[in-house]
């Protein structure tokens, strides 16, 4: 079995409980949400650049880096307050921050933000049971396009197809739904059952060029400890088969089934999984303080194994978040990294060997 091991805390650290941790899709930076902050950590140096305050009156839960622009950055931040709020960087030094937009409607902790692949869709999720799809009008205009209202209980996390404008979107009712624009109207194009308690969050697989099947595929993780492997179905007879896991709320109605059940090893809560881009491995961490790396065997009967697993990363700490990412290490080299979030206001670096 390979091991997790430990690189650098960044530092320093945050005075309270820190939420999620966000890389810059293209540049060496990495979003922290804590408190009524964010923190710029360099993945450079694994120091702090910037703290960017005065934006939301409570806790950011969630952030999210808009993609394609590596000149000046903007991310989107979810609050307790239920706002969300857009930040736009002033110069390219990462110091000088600017409050640019506060779009507001939820009525409710907002709990994820999250932006389509081509960056012109803004989606967000809260604790009234909604998702919002906000689209980009203008410099610092933001429009509402869809209130997706079909969700029953708090929605936990919303993540859009790395390349189509698919959302998904992850809840307390244990559901996860898929929503798609029709005639110029967001809808449900199917609902993904399975999970016996509230799913926290759902990862797309990266796309890759080198493999065609990869990037068709969704991971959830869930209160009920379990992660699942979610893939549409390839044919009729499939889908009339496996037609049980997916309930149809669409005239454009999309059939998702369940492909796999990863290997169980977490004992509490599982909140947050990442899947590798350049491994296409899946590292999961939870409520009990473990991280826990998995790889895929195609030719396998059982194509998930564990393949390293961490104890107490954070020592008797919950770890709210986790994220792959591309850091430089001790030696200069660069490659990837894990970045854990926690309850101890740590974000921590790990590498697997």
């Amino acid at each position: 079995m390979a091991t997790i091991q430990s690189v650098a805390s960044l530092n320093p650290p945050a005075s309270s409980r820190a939420w999620y941790s966000t890389p810059h899709p293209n540049l060496p930076i990495l979003a922290t949400a804590t408190g009524t902050s964010l923190r710029i950590y360099s993945l450079n140096s694994l120091t702090l650049l910037s703290t960017i305050t005065g934006g939301h009156k409570r806790s950011i839960r969630s952030c999210a880096w808009k993609p394609g622009n590596n000149q000046n950055a903007t991310i989107a931040t979810g609050s307790f307050d239920a706002s969300v709020g857009i930040w736009s960087q002033e110069d390219d030094d990462n110091e000088e921050w600017r409050f640019a937009i506060v779009l507001d409607g939820h009525e409710s902790e907002v709990k994820s933000v999250a932006w389509s692949a081509g960056g012109n869709l803004l989606a967000t999720c809260s604790r009234d049971k909604s998702v919002w799809i906000w689209e980009e009008v203008g410099e610092d205009d933001y429009e509402t396009v869809a209130v997706l209202q079909e969700h029953e209980g708090d929605v936990k996390c919303v993540k859009w197809h790395p390349e189509e404008e698919l959302l998904a979107s992850a809840s307390y009712d244990d559901d996860i739904r898929l929503w798609r624009e029709e005639i110029d109207d967001w809808g449900c194009v199917a609902v993904l059952r399975g999970h016996q308690s509230t799913v926290w969050a759902v990862e797309w697989e990266p796309i890759s060029g080198k493999d065609e099947t990869v990037g068709s595929r969704l991971a959830s993780c869930s209160d009920d400890v379990t992660i699942r492997i979610w893939k549409k179905s390839p044919g009729q007879e499939e889908r009339q088969a496996q037609s049980r896991l997916s309930i149809i709320k669409s005239s454009n109605a999309e059939e998702w089934v369940e492909e796999a059940q990863l290997p169980k090893t977490h004992v509490r809560t599982i909140y947050s999984v990442a899947w590798s881009k350049d491994t296409h491995r899946i590292v999961s961490v939870g409520g009990d303080g473990k991280i826990v790396v998995y790889g895929e065997d195609r030719e396998a009967p059982e194509r998930w194994r564990v393949i390293a697993v961490q104890e107490c990363g954070h020592q008797e700490f919950e770890i709210n978040h986790v994220a792959w990412a591309k850091a430089k290490i001790s030696d200069g080299t660069v490659q990837e990294v894990i970045a854990t979030t926690g309850d101890d206001g740590e974000v921590k670096i790990w590498t697997v060997s």
